[in-house]
């Protein structure tokens, strides 16, 4: 049987070997993934494997098995291609049929397409993008014990061939034909040269270049991301994936220099006679952009995420006992971070761990859309809260709502008929993404359609937690699970499901060197358990028995019984997800009647807070 070495560096040999030994049997292809499965699972094999978000792509072997966390940015159009052929060998005179499935590049002679041994077979195409806005200090790079060394068979940034390299190899064409033939989709890429920059840095959002679709860019959603885009080949199962899923794939990695001579040949013929082909020299360049700066990932098994938090450990219990000194500490720290400010940290930490569980009909349950007012305006203040936050969450992003943010960023998707793909937005995020909407740099000034739009989709975010996608000639509905924070100075003019007003208690000299000092403070090993915490309680399930169900039921008819107007249905609902939130903050997974008088002690210093601003300010709403 094959060794670690081999499976991992020439995973193509284990399927052709199975290949060979099927007899035409159609089980041989179940049989390959059943047999990665079966070793990335003994001995944590897993960590063997090479990660395109950690190991530059030269450093990585064509052809080897490679994995890849990421986020399903796009899907294409499906592709055929020769999933079996037959070559002739002009010097043996002999014949071969060979497996082109996991292949971009047929191998082995020249092709006979007159062969009734001939199979052409279907896949998908996933355009993948490492999952936006991840923090720096979420690395799985620690876990990994891949050992990789430079790979001397490919050469980055490769350029063109000449013209003499063309023609030696059309006097052998049939053994670099691409393997797909009837796809625009198809794995082949283009000669464009591009920036240096656009290798790993995404290009600026403004709608200004919204409609530009004549040059490469990796089309990430967050601007200023890097990180690697992949083309991921799906052979089985497609449709159990869907638009923004993060996975972690491990496929067969492609990075042939031929794709690149192949796709300038079929850009030459769109141009020449665009008549000939379906496809425009724009789509053409998406679909198959150069290897160098998109490889090719045949995917033999892919593993869904439900959070991209490395440092999680698989077995729950173990954690369990440690919830509720951990979240002390996290208290006192958020409290140092919110300035002297407990009942303000109380509410970020049910913020945090904030979860969509389910929804009814359209209402999104769990959800908790903190507004944090009372923030100022002229310090850094929420800059360095955001810096706090982001290193608390596997995901997040800082979205600055300066007019000429909501003006000109372009925060939706939407689809380049034209190039035929969805083209990123900010919006664009993976599920559990923490995203830091710092409404104190909106300035006065005029919301052109573009911000109208903007405003629009962010109060539907954190409204119904979905996206409207903009097909031009409809809008298409992608629910999302995203934990949205609210700075302001005044209350925020988006909806919440909670606003707090913040009342330092510490008023610092420099407000920028103890912001600072605090977070210094906090010794790596503590934010791990804080990030371990935060992960556990919101995956954490949650039940009320029959008994706290009824007695929350009396308790709300007697709260209504002298003044009905001071407790609304609204209310009830908030008030039980500050109860849920509350007990799986202490790692309980049901409600006590301890923990709703808690809940209910916690709502009224809050809302008596808020009466006590909206007296003091006489304008807010």
């Amino acid at each position: 049987m094959p060794t670690v070495h081999d499976w991992i560096n020439n995973p193509l040999a284990v399927v052709d070997g199975l290949f060979a030994q099927s007899n035409s049997s159609p089980d041989w292809e179940k049989k390959v993934v059943e047999y990665f499965k079966e070793k990335l699972k003994l001995n944590d094999a897993h960590t063997w494997v090479p990660s395109l978000n950690d190991v530059p792509l030269y450093y990585l072997k064509p052809n080897s098995l490679v994995k890849f966390r990421c986020m399903v940015q796009d899907m294409f159009d499906p592709e055929f291609f020769m999933g079996v052929y037959e070559t002739n060998d002009l010097t043996s005179n002999s014949k071969q049929v060979k497996c082109g499935k996991y292949r971009d590049i047929t191998v082995g002679g020249q092709v006979d397409f007159n062969s009734r041994n001939t199979v052409t077979s279907e896949r998908q195409t996933f355009y993948c993008v490492p999952i936006p806005g991840e923090s720096q200090w979420n690395s799985y790079a620690g876990t990994s014990q891949a050992r990789v060394v430079p790979s001397t068979s490919y050469v980055p940034n490769r350029h063109k061939r000449s013209y003499e390299e063309d023609d030696e190899m059309d006097t052998q064409p049939q053994q670099m034909k691409d393997v797909s033939q009837g796809g625009g989709n198809s794995a082949e890429s283009h000669g464009n040269t591009e920036p240096k920059r656009q290798e790993t840095e995404a290009p600026s959002h403004d709608s200004s270049s919204a409609h530009c679709t004549s040059s490469l860019d990796l089309n990430f959603p967050l601007p200023g991301e890097k990180g690697p885009a992949c083309l991921v080949k799906v052979y089985e199962d497609w449709d159990s994936f869907k638009l923004n899923d993060m996975l972690e794939v491990f496929g067969i990695l492609s990075a042939d220099p031929a794709l690149r001579v192949i796709a300038d040949e079929r850009e030459a013929s769109l141009l020449l006679d665009p008549t000939e082909v379906t496809e425009t020299v724009e789509e053409q360049r998406v679909h198959s952009p150069p290897a160098s700066l998109v490889p090719r990932l045949h995917m033999l098994y892919a593993q869904p995420l439900v959070h991209n938090n490395p440092l999680l450990p698989s077995n729950l219990s173990s954690v369990l006992g440690e919830l509720a000194s951990v979240r002390a500490e996290l208290h006192t720290y958020l409290t140092h971070v919110l300035m002297g400010d407990s009942l303000a940290a109380e509410y970020l930490i049910l913020h945090l761990i904030s979860n969509v569980y389910s929804r009814r009909d359209v209402l999104p349950l769990g959800k908790f859309t903190l507004n944090l007012s009372g923030c100022p305006h002229s310090s850094p203040y929420t800059e360095h809260l955001y810096k706090a936050i982001q290193q608390l969450v596997p995901s997040s992003y800082r979205l600055c709502m300066s007019l000429h943010n909501m003006n000109n960023q372009r925060m939706v998707p939407r689809k380049d008929y034209t190039a035929n793909r969805l083209v990123s937005g900010t919006l664009q995020l993976a599920n559990n993404t923490s995203l830091f909407l710092d409404e104190t740099q909106l300035e006065q000034g005029q919301l052109d359609a573009t911000g109208v739009r903007n405003i629009t989709a962010l109060g539907n975010l954190i409204s119904w937690q979905k996206v409207d996608y903009d097909f031009n000639y409809h809008q298409m509905e992608f629910p999302c699970n995203i934990n949205v924070l609210i700075t302001s100075e005044g209350r925020s003019l988006l909806p919440s499901d909670s606003q707090v007003h913040l009342r330092p208690t510490l008023n610092p000299p420099n407000l920028e060197e103890y912001l600072s000092a605090v977070q210094v403070a906090q010794i790596p090993s503590q934010l791990n358990k804080y990030r371990i915490y935060l992960s556990v309680a919101r995956a954490l399930n949650y039940t009320i028995s029959d008994e706290i169900t009824k007695a929350v039921e009396e308790d709300f008819v007697e709260m209504r019984k002298d003044d009905p107007q001071s407790m609304s249905a609204e209310d009830l609902h908030r008030l039980l997800v500050v109860a849920r939130l509350l007990s799986l903050s202490h790692g309980q997974n049901t409600l006590s009647r301890d923990g709703w008088m808690k809940a209910k002690q916690l709502e009224a210093l809050r809302i008596s807070r808020t009466q006590q601003q909206k007296s003091v300010s006489g304008n807010e709403p």
